[in-house]
């Protein structure tokens, strides 16, 4: 069984997805002439006005934080650790180029879970992938299939795993009785699930910009200290990356294909561009300008902040530290704090745990409003069986801290490809409405006017929305 599962692991990461992945963010942005270098400081300009929300819905900066709690969770730590471990410096720079191409994916699958979002029974915004599946594609089965495979990954089987990242940090550091740790975070994060997406969202809003601002102070704190090793760390990257130290081992091409496959799965995994994920919570925003391309920007923005500065610095500090990877992502974990070891001594090591500690945390908060997004779904937006499933994704929390769930992995893995697989099909037969969309919101720019969306100058397009939801954010 577990030989079936690494095949199947291989097949679709290695030789289906990473190939789709960029080939459709190479098609989107050829479709839009280059915008994610284009329009950078639109990015900017939408942040600004990213805390004005109203009732029953996020504010874009709530959704930001929550989408960043989601992508900055262990992968960003131990993910980039094992990447380098096996694809070695020059997989860091194909994990930068990934990145670009991922940006323009983001904006599409934010744009159109904006453009079909809904309203739930108690009138909150309601979207995602499996919502543009079932309105702009006319298949509900698909919607629902992507429904079970996200609340699967991300309910239980991530959640699994950000737990064994908790006790993997507690056992380094911590040394907390792995029980009183289970117990303490369950009850933490019961308080915090019982709110739902609300809560939780002001929850993220508040803790993952201070964990990201302490994070980056700690890595940028060690790289200031020793500014005259980085241009060697650089040189290693670039060097890496077209195979130059490979060619002198006699291993170029292999060498440099390693590099390739681990940098753009690095990205994948880490920005999450493409699976179908962060559109959950962007649906979900006020759309400021009230345009659904507008949350598109933010989101790519998101991908900017996980890959290009928290992924790069833990990159950077591995590097610099001269850690090997490992291979299993509960050990690897622990490559940060060590890193952080060798440059502080006693203090550096805990203050890098303690914020290992609270993205596993947050990513646990923001995985479960991602399914409890996609339950909404499969209920027709009725608040049915939401109690059960913050019981069950708390258990799931409690057995990864105090049981070895590793082997939970591979399911996850799989479940994701499929997820992604589904996403991206839906995106490729609704890339015509999105760049209608887009185009709608650059002619408006163009001409000088605050972007506002109306779907009655789309006919055909306005048959799919929900009535009036539109008129209603105007």
């Amino acid at each position: 069984m577990t030989e079936l599962m690494e095949f199947l692991n291989a097949l679709l990461w290695d030789s289906i997805l990473i190939y789709l992945l960029i080939g459709a963010g190479l098609y989107f942005t050829y479709r839009t002439r280059g915008l994610p270098l284009r329009h950078l400081p639109e990015m900017a300009r939408v942040l600004k006005r990213a805390r004005v929300s109203r009732p029953g819905s996020l504010s874009a900066w709530q959704a930001l934080c929550l989408t960043l709690a989601a992508r900055v969770g262990a992968g960003n730590l131990a993910g980039v650790a094992v990447a380098i471990n096996t694809g070695g410096p020059g997989a860091i720079f194909w994990m930068w180029a990934m990145t670009w191409l991922s940006m323009i994916t983001a904006l599409v699958e934010s744009t159109l879970a904006q453009l079909y979002h809904t309203r739930d029974s108690r009138g909150h915004l309601r979207g995602g992938p499996a919502c543009y599946m079932e309105k702009g594609l006319g298949m509900r089965w698909m919607g629902v299939m992507f429904a079970l495979l996200l609340i699967f990954a991300f309910g239980f089987a991530f959640n699994t795993l950000q737990a064994n990242v908790m006790a993997a940090a507690n056992r380094y550091a911590l040394h907390c009785p792995p029980l009183l740790l289970a117990l303490g975070v369950v009850a933490l994060g019961g308080v915090v699930l019982a709110g739902g997406l609300p809560r939780i969202a002001r929850c993220c809003a508040v803790l993952v910009p201070l964990i990201l601002l302490l994070y980056l102070a700690l890595t940028g704190w060690a790289m200031a200290t020793h500014l005259s090793a980085l241009p060697g760390v650089f040189l290693a990257v670039f060097r890496g990356a077209f195979g130059a130290e490979q060619a002198a081992a006699g291993a170029m091409g292999y060498g440099i294909s390693q590099a390739i496959t681990q940098g753009a799965q690095r990205g994948m995994f880490s920005n999450e561009a493409g699976l179908g994920s962060a559109p959950n919570a962007a649906a979900s925003a006020q759309a400021v300008p009230p345009h659904p391309v507008s949350q598109g920007y933010v989101q790519m923005l998101g991908v900017v902040i996980d890959t290009v500065m928290i992924s790069s610095a833990t990159a950077l500090i591995m590097l610099l530290a001269g850690s090997p990877g490992r291979e299993t992502l509960s050990h690897g974990i622990t490559l940060t704090p060590e890193a952080f070891a060798a440059f502080s001594g006693l203090w550096g090591s805990p203050m890098v745990t303690l914020v290992v500690f609270l993205f596993a945390f947050t990513a646990m908060l923001a995985n479960y409003a991602y399914a409890e997004n996609n339950l909404l779904f499969l209920t027709r937006h009725r608040p049915v069986g939401l109690a059960l499933l913050r019981t069950l994704v708390l258990l799931a929390t409690a057995a990864g801290i105090l049981w070895d769930t590793g082997w939970i992995y591979p399911l996850a893995s799989i479940a994701t490809a499929l997820m992604t697989l589904t996403n991206l099909t839906a995106l490729l037969l609704l890339s015509g409405v999105a760049l209608i969309v887009i185009k709608d919101y650059h002619r408006q720019r163009r001409i000088g006017r605050e972007p506002v969306f109306n779907a009655a100058h789309y006919p055909a397009l306005h048959k799919q929305l929900t009535p009036g939801i539109w008129e209603q954010e105007r």
